[in-house]
């Protein structure tokens, strides 16, 4: 008998209750043994649970932590603490440890998976990213004979659902963001989903894993989509361009690291313009394989209960474990030194002594143009929408703030990274 202590039991932890005993025979079959939830830490006992729960509640973390009998702890309360405390204390029990937490592997991966191998234990986080995508398990296992090259994805459904709505809909930002709250797919705070922020520490592990080194959140440069308008997504698509807030991570010519999550117009054939709503894909691209794509539901109460249930099966196998495969060291580019095609959205004077200063300003930062168009908004305005050529974001970002500055100038409306196809023959956005 496999014992099982789960710590929450919100959308994801009532998923993973409900899959182990609707499939447990099933699971038995597999696994060669029976899985059995015995504790379930909660905030509130008085609250309705399903039913399966019943008789295993408790509000004592330790009444899972400190039974000897348990033999996965399984964390699903989200948030930094107490669960990282609560992790930390189950590992060092030499109890093997399941979670979906991705803040806490952002940060303190490294950490917890050296204490795992000192404790002789697993720590498995398969549902931290892409939901019931497999992605850690194939990156850690089927792709290690290659040298990871590049990662990108689209790691955050949230906002791909509000972006597939505005292009699908013409609806504003917000119009999309009600609908998304409407309908469960964004909190009611979800400044972690549309500021970028849910997927960096998705980045953050992946680019772990994919590179050999520690990469943490805060050394991934980070855009939402808040700026993102009607007449982006209506301009883009003139130009044969979809918006997707990408998360993307590759290695460079002289073996440092990009990371970046940001809004990025990607074209029509690009492998990763197709995926819609809520879903999740990530493209990996190893030296010996070339491109691999992975594709699913990136969240969800059972999707991610499935990843968190793979997971018990395999801490409860036993058999050899991969600890932390973050053994080197690298250098994170810094933002301004990366290089990209760049669209941007200005508002002008309609005159042509407005467009003048503003083609000087960018003459003068050595920003290269392949297209300019000016499209019609009246009031004695025009919007300015451009290409640029490949130009560092640095350098960009002084000719705009110099342009800002400008007479004829009303706004900077914005800047969005242009992926395609680079030099190297990598679908890279930047380099």
């Amino acid at each position: 008998m496999i014992n099982v202590g789960i710590m929450g039991l919100g959308t994801v932890g009532t998923g993973v209750v409900e899959l182990l005993e609707t499939n447990r025979s099933t699971i038995a079959r597999r696994l060669g043994d029976e899985v059995e939830v015995k504790k379930i830490l909660v905030r509130d006992l008085s609250k309705k649970r399903t039913p399966y729960a019943e008789g295993k509640l408790t509000t004592r973390a330790d009444d899972i932590l400190e039974d000897g009998e348990i033999d996965v702890v399984v964390e699903l309360m989200g948030g930094e603490e107490p669960a990282r405390t609560y992790i930390k204390k189950a590992l060092e029990n030499k109890k093997h440890v399941v979670t979906a937490n991705k803040e806490v592997i952002s940060k303190h991966g490294k950490e917890l998976l050296e204490l795992a191998e000192r404790s002789g234990v697993s720590l498995l986080f398969e549902a931290s990213v892409g939901g019931g995508i497999p992605i850690i398990r194939p990156m850690k296992q089927c792709l290690a004979a290659n040298r990871i090259m590049k990662i990108s994805g689209i790691l955050n459904g949230t906002t791909n659902y509000i972006l597939t709505q505005m292009r699908e809909k013409g609806w504003s930002f917000g119009e999309a963001l009600r609908e998304a709250q409407r309908l469960g797919y964004a909190e009611s705070d979800p400044s972690a989903d549309i500021k970028g922020f849910d997927a960096a520490r998705k980045l953050a592990i992946l680019s772990s894993i994919g590179f050999n080194a520690r990469i943490t959140p805060d050394r991934v440069y980070v855009e939402g989509i808040e700026r993102i308008g009607p007449e982006d997504i209506k301009y883009a698509g003139e130009l044969g361009y979809t918006i997707k807030l990408l998360a993307s991570a590759r290695r460079t010519g002289e073996g440092r690291v990009e990371a970046v999550v940001a809004p990025a117009m990607l074209k029509e054939n690009h492998p990763l313009s197709a995926v819609r709503d809520v879903y999740n894909a990530i493209l990996v691209e190893g030296d010996a394989v070339g491109q691999v794509m992975f594709y699913g539901q990136g969240a969800g109460k059972m999707p991610t209960a499935s990843a968190v249930v793979a997971d018990i099966i395999d801490a409860a196998r036993g058999g050899k474990r991969i600890y932390c495969t973050c053994y080197g060291e690298v250098e994170v580019v810094p933002a301004s030194l990366m290089t990209s095609r760049f669209y941007v959205r200005l508002k002008a004077e309609d005159n042509p002594e407005a467009l003048a200063e503003i083609c000087g300003a960018l003459g003068r930062n050595g920003i290269g143009l392949e297209m300019a168009a000016q499209k019609g908004v009246g009031g004695g305005l025009v919007e300015i929408v451009m290409l640029t050529l490949w130009v560092p974001f640095g350098d960009l970002q002084r000719a705009l703030n110099e342009i800002k500055n400008l007479k004829g100038v009303k706004e900077v409306a914005n800047i969005i990274r242009v992926e395609e196809a680079d030099e190297d023959g990598l679908h890279g956005g930047h380099r």
